[in-house]
């Protein structure tokens, strides 16, 4: 079944190098493919695994849809990671006043832990309306990809890019982009997807009020199609449909790509109540809203994180979309079901400022 992958691979692949490669590449193949590395995991067209343990991403991404940047909202990448090359990209409505000062929202992207980046155009064009919208400053961190730097590698960038703005509130010489609007009192920390994951393990990590980054403050964290697991299938997971855009078959790939090696789905990264994770009942945690598809696979999962955090007297918030499936809202943000998601943001931000 692998067979006719590794070739159309291939020659993909070697395209990327030289027309001279291609031609050769599809001359070994004819001779003895069963001698070449073939393709045992494949995510979206960008991210290919081999047999060998080589791994091939294509610069590309897999969502090639046009940004839609007017002008209206000023953007700069800065590195805020040295050690491993990360970089985060900044957004601030081009005419607002330097008077009035800005809450800061970060924009974790999704990917199911091994692909995504803040340079995609689904993940920029969202941001840009986040930006002008609500408005604030977005902040758009990348982290590390799996199965390259399996979990917890994305959690701790996502760690280390709440750091990166605690130096900015602390040093003498802070980004201009960031000390002429922006609001260090009022950070809230969103994530698509996995970073919606992201999101809830730094809520856990850093607990109501985050201590640990003062004089940064995070009042709240949102939650757009969280990615979590588990050894147990939900319902929506068994019986959504196969050809959702995020299938079963593709979110299993996504956790046996980022897990760490020999753990399961029910590690505590992944299950918020696997028998190992820590016990949120017992925790102080910040508020939280939490935004679904009614058709994502991954709902019931949510709906459950939603229930039992409010039965424990959490401030957490859960809307629903009907019909609407996983990233509807940043995969076309001009529809009027994005649209709402960003006045729910909007409101949670104001409701929560205080």
């Amino acid at each position: 079944m692998l067979l006719p992958m590794l070739i159309v691979i291939s020659i993909t692949t070697t395209v990327i190098s030289s027309e001279n490669s291609t031609r050769t590449t599809k001359r070994n193949i004819m001779a003895d493919y069963s001698s070449q590395p073939f393709v045992v995991d494949e995510c979206r067209g960008v991210l290919f695994v081999y047999n060998n343990g080589s791994i091939v991403r294509s610069n590309k991404p897999s969502f090639d849809t046009p940004i839609q940047d007017d002008g209206s909202v000023l953007w700069k990448d800065v590195v805020f990671d040295n050690t491993n090359k990360l970089e985060l990209r900044l957004y601030k409505p081009s005419s607002h006043s330097i008077s009035t000062k800005l809450p800061i929202f970060y924009y974790i992207h999704g990917g199911g832990y091994c692909i995504g980046s803040r340079t995609w155009p689904n993940c920029q064009n969202f941001c840009l309306r986040l930006a002008f919208e609500l408005p604030a400053v977005v902040i758009s961190p990348d982290y590390r990809l799996a199965p390259e730097n399996r979990l917890p590698a994305a959690i701790d960038d996502g760690f280390m890019a709440l750091k990166w703005l605690q130096d900015q509130a602390l040093s003498v010489e802070k980004d201009r982009w960031l000390s002429d609007v922006a609001d260090f009192d009022r950070v809230f920390v969103s994530g698509d997807s996995a970073g919606g994951n992201v999101a809830h393990n730094l809520s856990v990590w850093l607990g109501a009020g985050s201590p640990e980054l003062a004089p940064v403050r995070i009042r709240g964290y949102v939650h757009l199609a969280a990615f979590f697991g588990g050894t147990v299938r939900t319902k929506s997971e068994a019986e959504g449909p196969k050809d959702s855009f995020l299938n079963l078959d593709l979110i299993d790939r996504y956790w046996r790509l980022s897990i760490p090696l020999g753990e399961t789905t029910d590690h505590p990264l992944v299950n918020p109540f696997g028998p190992n994770s820590p016990n949120m009942q017992e925790m102080d945690l910040d508020p939280i809203l939490a935004i679904m598809g009614a058709d994502d696979l991954l709902r019931d999962r949510v709906r459950e994180y939603v229930e039992k955090l409010k039965s424990w007297g959490k401030r957490i918030e859960y809307v629903e979309f009907e019909g609407k499936q996983h990233g509807f809202f940043a995969l076309d943000p001009n529809t009027e079901a994005a649209k709402e998601v960003v006045k729910l943001i909007k409101n949670f931000i104001l409701e929560n400022s205080g």
